[in-house]
């Protein structure tokens, strides 16, 4: 315990309850404490630091004021809950953050009744809390009750449009509702958009407004003088200004800006609006991402994500790299082909650093464009362009790509637009568990008429898969990518276009053909040594495309050998199903094919090391080499390891 920080007060938490007994210096004394503490628990584990240390404050206040988990406290992404959980009975698990079997990097409905509603993905919490408003005024039960329900939303999270979508029902419905952003002027990235431009127009009028009438819906919520007596009141009435025209429109009491990290300032409000509001209210709050700890007030992203690190200097303790991460290949493998042709572009949804777009944002900046938290339209406005006569390259994650599938098959398959898909963080994931884990995009891209869909086996295919999308000018195409470190193979000068459609073999065998679609690649080759020790020498072949298929060479695998396995870092429904479909429509199987499918299991898998996850989901080496003895008949494998 010597090297974790001193917290008398903290120790005395074991629950929110316990802060009604704290007065409001103790309060203040209570977030420093917690700020130490999460500070603390993020270096031992790694995880999202800079967005909880923004909202220590407003943690405390939140909790202190409200009766959680009667009143609902919904954290939009909940990659700022650290502190929350902290004070929510979870502290003393709180250096499990993100490992296997220990908590989520989120909030997860699962682990605590104080997580009303799960999240890792933006702009959901406010329909959120508006259906648990509803739920409470027409008599709904839930665990803990139902009390007020309460937003915390960022300023990045709130460019979606879910968001605006919330607001107008919200605005419209008049329930009791209560909305807090949380402008800490950026998201993960420096921020962007018109929306972050009129947050930082109504922050910029410092010294605030004077509270000009009633008609704009907020003096009744603020009663003159405070119980705090006339001095608090004086105070807080400087810092409370009657702007947010935009919100007030939709029909929301505005408040704000307000400093979120003064702790009086906080518990005035809060205390004001819980005993006042009879409709929905918007509280803005100026936040610092990073707040109270210099390395992260320092780094260009306020210390979003970091591996575990020095609590002294900040330093974090990376392990040394002896291969080149997907991530920069893909990135440098675009700028490279845009240095030769001036009509690609890119577009990420204010993820430019974890795509790698930054890099090429550095060498074109008029040709890349983040649209902020917005897949959707990002998706649209990439159609757009193609269908301008550019070359859009669209960068976004397997798992956020599911937010935009509307756009891509309305706006860019039927219309065969040639927008191509960069989808990173394909598979599992680890330690930000199931909800980033990027499982369905094979799935629901291939089933799209006239979609190229590839998956790259190492770092030197996804060069040629990005060479292949920039040639690719009559269709749309995706090629994915594993999050992490390559293989080390041996990498190209500069990516030559593959065949559209057209796999390789890597290596020539008998009995069986195992083909492998994406990076368990490597696992497969293991595979096969462990396979030779017992006498069987299997063919392994890589399939590249997922659509279209190479059809010579499966139905080839499928005519040659006794028994077929494919496999993907995808669920059902991906490349195998694409596979079976083929040999189906051929009749293969009436000539007795052994056809066996690996893919993720039809569960979502808890958070853990990619290594731990895999074999959960029993895709490694001795998996597949089980597989391959259950399908010829030499062994009976029945228990796969990790799953019931």
């Amino acid at each position: 315990m010597s090297d974790r920080p001193a917290t008398p007060l903290l120790d005395r938490v074991s629950e929110p309850a316990d802060l009604k007994a704290f007065t409001d210096p103790e309060l203040t004394r209570l977030a420093s404490e917690l700020r130490a503490e999460t500070i603390s628990a993020v270096s031992v584990t790694g995880g999202h630091l800079g967005a909880g240390l923004g909202v220590v404050e407003l943690t405390v206040a939140l909790h202190a004021v409200f009766d959680t988990p009667r009143d609902k406290l919904i954290w939009d992404v909940g990659h700022q809950c650290y502190p929350h959980k902290i004070l929510t009975g979870r502290r003393e698990r709180i250096r499990t953050l993100r490992s296997g079997g220990g908590l989520s990097g989120f909030t997860k409905r699962a682990e605590s009744v104080y997580d009303p509603f799960g999240a890792a993905h933006s702009s959901t919490s406010i329909s959120a809390a508006l259906g648990f408003a509803t739920a409470r005024d027409l008599g709904g039960t839930c665990e803990g009750g139902l009390g007020d329900a309460i937003a915390v939303i960022g300023d990045g999270a709130i460019s979606a449009g879910m968001a605006y979508e919330a607001l107008n029902n919200a605005g419209h419905m008049g329930r009791r509702l209560i909305v807090i952003l949380n402008d800490n002027e950026m998201s993960i990235a420096p921020p962007v958009g018109a929306m972050s431009a009129y947050l930082s127009r109504l922050y910029a009028g410092a010294p605030f407004q004077e509270m000009k009438s009633a008609a704009k819906g907020l003096t009744q919520l603020l009663p003159f003088p405070f119980q705090e007596g006339a001095r608090r009141a004086k105070e807080l009435l400087k810092s409370v200004t009657v702007g947010g025209t935009l919100f007030e429109e939709l029909g929301f009491s505005y408040i704000g800006p307000v400093d979120g990290h003064d702790m009086e300032q906080l518990l005035a409000v809060l205390r004001t609006v819980k005993a006042r509001a009879d409709g929905p209210v918007l509280i803005h709050a100026i936040t610092q991402k990073g707040k109270g700890y210099a390395p992260a007030e320092r780094a260009r992203d306020r210390g979003h994500a970091t591996a575990k690190f020095d609590v002294l200097t900040g330093e974090q303790k990376k392990s040394p790299s002896n291969a080149p991460s997907f991530t920069s290949v893909f990135a440098k493998s675009l700028v490279r082909e845009a240095e030769a042709d001036g009509k690609i572009v890119a577009v990420t949804a204010a993820m430019p650093d974890g795509t790698g777009l930054n890099l090429f944002a550095e060498r074109f900046p008029r040709r890349c464009f983040d649209v902020g938290i917005a897949e959707q339209h990002a998706v649209t406005f990439a159609a757009g362009m193609a269908a301008g006569g550019l070359k859009p390259f669209c960068a976004i994650y397997s798992t956020f790509l599911q937010r935009g599938y509307d756009q891509v098959v309305h706006d860019v398959a039927i219309q065969r637009l040639p927008v191509r898909f960069a989808i990173d963080r394909a598979g599992l994931v680890g330690a930000d568990g199931p909800t980033h884990a990027g499982a369905f995009d094979v799935a629901f891209l291939a089933n799209l008429p006239g979609f190229v869909v590839m998956a790259a086996a190492d770092e030197a295919e996804l060069v040629h898969m990005v060479a292949t999308a920039a040639a690719l000018d009559d269709r749309p195409s995706a090629f994915r990518f594993p999050r992490g470190e390559g293989s080390g193979v041996e990498m190209p000068e500069r990516g030559q276009p593959l065949e559209i459609g057209r796999g390789r073999v890597i290596t020539e065998g008998s009995r069986v053909a195992i083909l492998s679609f994406g990076a368990r690649l490597p696992e497969c080759l293991a595979a096969r040594e462990a396979l030779l020790a017992r006498g069987i020498s299997p063919t392994i072949a890589d399939a590249r495309f997922a659509k279209p298929l190479d059809r010579e060479l499966i139905l080839r695998l499928a005519r040659e050998h006794e028994a077929l396995i494919t496999i993907e870092e995808g669920a059902a429904g991906g490349f195998g199903a694409q596979v079976a479909q083929l040999l189906a429509d051929e009749g293969v199987f009436d000539a007795g094919l052994k056809f066996r499918m690996m893919v993720l299991p039809d569960t979502f898998i808890d958070q853990d090391s990619p290594a731990a996850m895999y074999a959960a989901a029993a895709m490694q080496a001795p998996d597949i080499e089980a597989k391959v003895l259950e399908a010829l008949g030499v062994a009976r494998i029945t228990a796969r390891r990790g799953l019931a």
